[in-house]
Order: structure tokens, then C-alpha cells, then sequence
């Protein structure tokens, strides 16, 4: 009889740790998501340390290379690229464009400003040169897309954040996740360059080279995609599975180019992608497939839980001055300090910002990750290449400093949204059980209404509005849209930002145009129901505005009081 041998070694366990969390995770992503609101990067991050070298002692990719800190960086590498090739062909048609002010704000004047700050507050904690740090600050200026999909993404986002700021943020974090490497060759320029030959190489190296070749090879790329795929799929030559897929090859292609010539992967993804639809067709026709967004959530699972296992805790001692008080109050001050003041500041220069709430939640949520991780490692070896640069002790700190940054980003940014909705809860709860709650029953009908006005400032209201729930008594579909059987409806005082309807259509019972058999002779209203955009009235009725290119004029549905 052959003896059995269990292997043990790590290439067996990792597959076996990875599959076994992603699964058992998505048994219970519901519970997860919509109920407890966490993070799907905190969890995976936790469990990275849990079976990680310092605890369980499982997993330690040390061991698995070399060079853990190359490994480290062409995996953020490659997570980057097709997280940003993704974000680029989920934005809207022509959306660079159309919010270039926007955009031209948060990559300019914004982005510098966060990069001084951190910069300022790691000079500070760790008591270094100022050009030293500049080079850390770069490291955790870009607001990382990885992380920022984690709250841009799923119900609660649908539910309370408006899409016209889901966009913009998202379009940011692709964008500046590509720009972090002209910040950070300014101050390496400056350590073994002369002041004025540091800055014109720096002009030329990093904004020519770097930034400007990537965008023309993006939009290039983008372009000869796009019209090749078209093609190919009005001749009949292209599978679904294959459109599909597209866009994550492009990505890959892409980052293999870059990396061969040495300019900037990650810029080049996201403006390929934004290139790539342009014309909204083929963000049209992968929206409601699900791949991209089921590939979005593997990989972001995946490197958290690869990132927990490499940050390096036995180097926050004393002897590099990285003592665990200087890594909280670093964590803490640049949480509070590095964005949210400066979007602030200055969101009424914004204009995909509208109100200082919106500004709040872009300041607060811009969060330090994968793209962190990728420029620390850049940092090291273009230290290591120039051994002439006067970086001191860069090289030993700047990796240690920037995994305690996204830990506490990742713990922080991961923990808000259920903190806020728990502390919404009790306030809810208290204030129900003080005073009566005032509900109005009402039909809906056609042609005359009764509702309330609200006060209007620079031709936006920022007041509550009242908006009908509908109590369904029996639906069915017919034409893509559910018909609701609406005997009473009840008004709700509701945040103007709750609701926004697409598309409306009442059925009047001496009207069988659109009603579905299984509706009696009652009024009814057919609607699709989605979230977030702004309510809006005048004399005549009330008005659902959508903000949105593909839908040319508001909605209008009139209630009877």
C-alpha cells in the first residue's frame, strides 16, 4: 500500500486560504453588504494578517521571492491597470470632456495641495528633510481606485451617494492614480540633480515622457480598439464572452508596452479605457453582464489579502524613529488633514460637487491604497539605481511608512459608513420615540396635484421635498417597467437626494393602452425606481429631474393632495 503524503507547503495553501475566504465571504455578502455596510478590502485585509508571518504564520510571501518588494509592486502593478481600465469604460459618454473643469480642479490645484500636506505632516512626524518627504507625500497623494470601488460601488452607494459624485470620484481616482509619478521624480530629480537641471529634466522626463506619451498611447489605443471591436461585432466575428473581455486584455497589452518602453502604465489604462467608449457603446453593452465588477471584487480581495501579510510590524520600533505613537498621529493627521480641508475649501470651484455635504463626503473619502504601495517600491529603486541621491534614510522608511498609511486608511475609510449609519440609527430611534410622525394618505391621479413648495437658492433646492411611496398591492411587468396597483400613497419627508425616477407612465382606468391584465379598474402608475438625484416643482406640478445624458427631459408626476 503506497503511503499518502499531505503536502503543506505554501504554493498549496494559498490557493486553498484565498478560495476558501472569497467563498465563504460571498455566502454571506448580503449579510455583509447590505446590513452591516463593511468593507470587503477591511475583511480581507484582516484576514491577510490573520494567517499572515506575524500571526498564524501561514502564508509569508518573503519566502516566495527575493524580492518581495518587486513581487509587491508588479502586483499592484497589474491590479492598478485593470482597475483603472475598468473605471475608465464604466464612466459615461464623453465624460472627461463634459467635466473637464471638475476634473482640471481635482488633478491640479487639489491633488498638490494633498500632496504638500502629507508631505508637511510626514516632515514632521518622522523628523526628516522636506525633499525626502515629498517623495512619501507623492507616494499618498493619488486617491486610490481599489479602495475608493469599496464605497463607490454596491447599496449603499446606490442609495445615498449621488451618481453625478460617483462619477467624478471615480474619474479622479483613475486619473491621479496615473499622476503620482510626476510628483514623486520632483523631489527624487532634486536629490542627485542640481536645482535647475532637476527641475527641467523633471519637465521633460516626467511630463513629457511619462505623462504625455501615456495619453497620446490611451487615447490611440483606445481609439483602434474601439473601432477594430465595432467592427468585428457588426461583421459577426466576435463573441459575447469576448467583447467581454476586451477591455481586461487591452489592459494587459497596454501594460506591457509601457513597462517596455518605461512610461506610466497605469495613466495610459484609464485613458485607453476612457477612449475605448467614448461613444458609450460598449459601456452599454457590458453594463449589466457582471464581469467586470465580479473581476473588480477577486482582485481587490486579493491583493488585501496579500497586502496584510507583507506589512512589515517588526519595523515600528524606535530605531528608524518609526515608533508606534509617530505612525497613529501620522495616520490620524493625514486622515483628517490631507483632503477633506482643501475639497472644502474650495468645492464651489467644482462643479460636479453641489453642495458642501457633497463636499464632506469627496473630502473624507479619498482613501490611501494599492496605488501607495505601487510608488513606495518606485521610490526604493530609483534610490537603489542612483546610489549618488542624497535620500538618506528614505530607502529604509518610505515602505514601512506607507503600509502603516493604507492600514490605517483601509481600518478607518472601512469602518465610517458603519459608524455614521449606526449613529443614523439611534438618532432615528430617539427622535421616533419623542414626537409623532406625520403621514399623509393621497392618490395618484391624473392631471391636477397638490404639493409642497420649497425655498430655491442659485436655482437649487437644498430643502427636504415629499415624494410618494408606493405601497404595492400586486405588480407585473410589461415592457421592461413593473406596474404598481396604487390605491393610497403615503408622503414621506425624505431627503430631496433619496429618489429619482427614470421612467413614468400613469394608467388611467379608462385607459388600457398600457395596463396589464392582472390590474383591476384602479389608477396606476408604472415606474422604475432608482437612486439619487435632485427633486424639483413649480406651480404646476412636480418635477423628478435627472441629471444624466441618457434621459433628455425631466419626468413629471402629478399627485393629488
Amino acid at each position: 500500500m503506497s503511503e499518502v503524503h499531505i503536502q503543506t507547503s505554501q504554493l498549496q495553501l494559498v490557493p486553498g486560504l484565498l478560495g476558501g475566504f472569497i467563498f465563504v465571504l460571498g455566502l454571506c455578502s448580503l449579510i455583509v453588504k447590505e446590513r452591516l455596510y463593511l468593507s470587503e478590502t477591511l475583511l480581507a485585509m484582516a484576514f491577510g494578517i490573520a494567517i499572515g508571518p506575524y500571526a498564524l504564520n501561514w502564508v509569508d510571501p518573503s519566502q516566495w521571492s527575493s524580492n518581495e518588494k518587486g513581487l509587491s509592486q508588479e502586483f499592484s502593478r497589474f491590479a492598478l491597470a485593470i482597475k483603472v481600465m475598468i473605471a475608465g469604460v464604466t464612466l459615461p459618454k464623453k465624460y472627461l470632456m463634459r467635466e473637464w473643469r471638475s476634473m482640471t480642479m481635482l488633478l491640479l490645484p487639489v491633488m498638490s495641495i494633498m500632496w504638500l500636506v502629507a508631505s508637511s505632516i510626514v516632515k514632521f512626524t518622522f523628523s526628516m528633510s522636506f525633499i525626502q518627504a515629498l517623495a512619501i507625500g507623492a507616494c499618498m497623494a493619488p486617491t486610490d481606485l481599489v479602495l475608493a470601488n469599496a464605497i463607490l460601488k454596491g447599496i449603499f452607494a446606490e442609495s445615498h451617494i449621488p451618481r453625478h459624485l460617483r462619477n467624478v470620484l471615480t474619474a479622479e481616482s483613475g486619473a491621479n492614480d496615473g499622476l503620482g509619478y510626476p510628483l514623486l521624480f520632483f523631489s527624487l530629480y532634486l536629490m542627485r540633480l542640481p536645482g535647475g537641471k532637476a527641475i527641467g529634466t523633471w519637465v521633460y522626463a516626467s511630463w513629457g515622457y511619462h505623462i504625455l506619451l501615456s495619453v497620446a498611447i490611451g487615447v490611440v489605443s483606445g481609439f483602434i480598439a474601439r473601432k477594430a471591436l465595432r467592427h468585428a461585432e457588426t461583421a459577426g466575428w466576435v463573441d459575447k464572452e469576448s467583447v467581454l473581455s476586451s477591455s481586461i486584455t487591452l489592459a494587459l497589452l497596454l501594460v506591457g508596452i509601457c513597462t517596455i518602453i518605461g512610461t506610466d502604465s497605469i495613466l495610459c489604462c484609464f485613458i485607453a479605457g476612457n477612449s475605448f467608449t467614448w461613444d458609450d457603446w460598449f459601456r452599454v453593452e457590458t453594463k449589466d453582464k457582471g464581469l467586470q465588477e465580479t473581476l473588480n471584487g477577486l482582485l481587490s480581495m486579493s491583493f488585501f489579502i496579500y497586502f496584510g501579510t507583507i506589512i512589515p510590524w517588526s519595523s515600528y520600533t524606535s530605531e528608524n524613529m518609526l515608533d508606534p505613537w509617530r505612525i497613529a498621529v501620522a495616520i490620524i493627521l493625514i486622515m483628517c488633514l490631507r483632503r477633506l480641508p482643501t475639497i472644502v475649501l474650495l468645492y464651489k470651484l467644482i462643479p460636479a460637487i453641489h453642495t458642501w455635504q457633497e463636499a464632506l463626503f469627496a473630502g473624507w473619502f479619498g482613501p490611501i491604497g494599492v496605488s501607495a504601495i505601487f510608488y513606495s517600491v518606485e521610490t526604493i529603486k530609483q534610490l537603489e539605481k542612483n546610489e549618488h541621491s542624497n535620500g538618506g534614510r528614505l530607502s529604509e522608511i518610505v515602505y514601512p511608512i506607507v503600509c502603516a498609511i493604507v492600514f490605517g486608511s483601509v481600518l478607518v475609510h472601512g469602518i465610517t459608513i458603519p459608524l455614521v449609519l449606526m449613529g443614523k440609527r439611534v438618532k432615528t430611534t430617539l427622535s421616533a420615540s419623542a414626537s409623532t410622525i406625520w403621514r399623509h394618505s393621497t392618490r395618484v391621479s391624473i392631471g391636477s396635484m397638490s404639493a409642497r413648495r420649497r425655498s430655491r437658492k442659485n436655482g437649487r433646492s437644498d430643502s427636504q421635498s415629499f415624494m410618494p411611496e408606493i405601497s404595492a398591492v400586486s405588480t407585473a411587468e410589461k415592457g421592461g417597467l413593473p406596474f404598481y396597483e396604487t390605491d393610497t400613497h403615503e408622503l414621506d419627508n425624505v431627503s430631496r437626494n433619496n429618489f429619482e425616477i427614470q421612467r413614468t407612465a400613469v394608467v388611467d382606468d379608462n385607459t388600457d393602452r398600457r395596463k396589464p391584465d392582472s390590474c383591476p379598474n384602479t389608477r396606476s402608475l408604472a415606474t422604475e425606481i432608482a437612486f439619487h438625484d435632485t427633486l424639483d416643482d413649480d406651480d404646476n406640478g412636480l418635477y423628478i429631474v435627472k441629471h444624466d445624458s441618457e434621459i433628455p427631459s425631466p419626468e413629471r408626476v402629478v399627485i393629488a393632495g
